[in-house]
């Protein structure tokens, strides 16, 4: 007699497996297991919030280290003067990404002698990220972007995922534990419309305490922004310690007074 398995979350996850060894293949239930997969490794990714106001788009991630002994992982990179990106998950899939968008940039900037505007990059970024979810010759890339730019039709905050979507935001955060930041840009997002960019740059910092799993510090975070006559600017290290400074004196200004 043959062993029958009655069990419905066994029965479910042999079911799923019959679908999810390759990209080109639809489920029953109309999912492509694959793509949910690689948008699962963006969620397992250390978090990186974006938010904007008119005049600035501002980054800011946690970065992971592999041990004690070594360094913190980059996560935001600059694509051109006026743009440039925060990912999670893969990182090393998002470094291809990265080179990807700067050639476009480099390429547009000899055929048109001018800057590419940045929703025309994401789309033509998303277009290659949905090439790989209907062939089978490559992997959909693991790692979403937050891109942030700032061009002649304003400032810009997009996030892309590995499915080919994209999406525009006021601000918006991704990676583990980033529901907590979205929570915290939710409350405050109706202020960014006019703020300043040291605001700004505390604000995003502020958002990513919730999602960090510790204690944030100018050597775990970084943060880059970009803006109306200011190019993109990354700052980690020494540069960002002023800003760390305020964020931890205001927790210390809120602790006092719960005492």
């Amino acid at each position: 007699f043959g062993y029958q398995c009655h069990s419905p979350l066994a029965q479910a996850a042999m079911f799923r497996n019959d679908y999810d060894t390759d990209v080109t293949t639809f489920s029953p239930a109309g999912r492509i297991h694959q793509v949910e997969y690689a948008i699962a490794a963006v969620k397992q990714g250390s978090a990186c919030v974006a938010l904007k106001s008119d005049d600035f788009a501002v980054l800011a991630a946690v970065s992971r280290k592999e041990s004690e002994l070594g360094s913190h992982q980059e996560k935001l990179f600059k694509v051109d003067d006026h743009l440039g990106i925060g990912i999670s998950g893969l990182i090393a899939d998002g470094r291809v990404l990265c080179k990807y968008l700067r050639t476009e940039c480099l390429n547009h900037k000899f055929v048109f002698e001018g800057k590419m505007q940045t929703g025309r990059l994401v789309k033509n970024l998303s277009d290659k990220s949905q090439k790989y979810t209907q062939t089978s010759e490559k992997r959909p890339y693991g790692v979403g972007l937050l891109v942030i730019g700032y061009d002649k039709t304003g400032t810009h905050v997009f996030e892309t995922l590995p499915s080919g979507n994209f999406f525009e935001y006021i601000a918006q955060a991704m990676g583990k534990r980033s529901q907590s930041s979205r929570t915290y840009l939710e409350k405050y997002f109706k202020e960014f419309k006019d703020m300043e960019l040291g605001n700004l740059i505390e604000h995003a910092l502020k958002s990513l305490k919730g999602a960090s799993e510790e204690t944030l510090t100018k050597n775990n975070c970084s943060v880059a922004y970009v803006g109306k006559g200011t190019k993109f600017t990354l700052l980690t290290g020494e540069s960002l310690a002023p800003y760390m400074s305020l964020v931890d004196e205001e927790k210390k200004e809120a602790k006092k007074n719960e005492d």
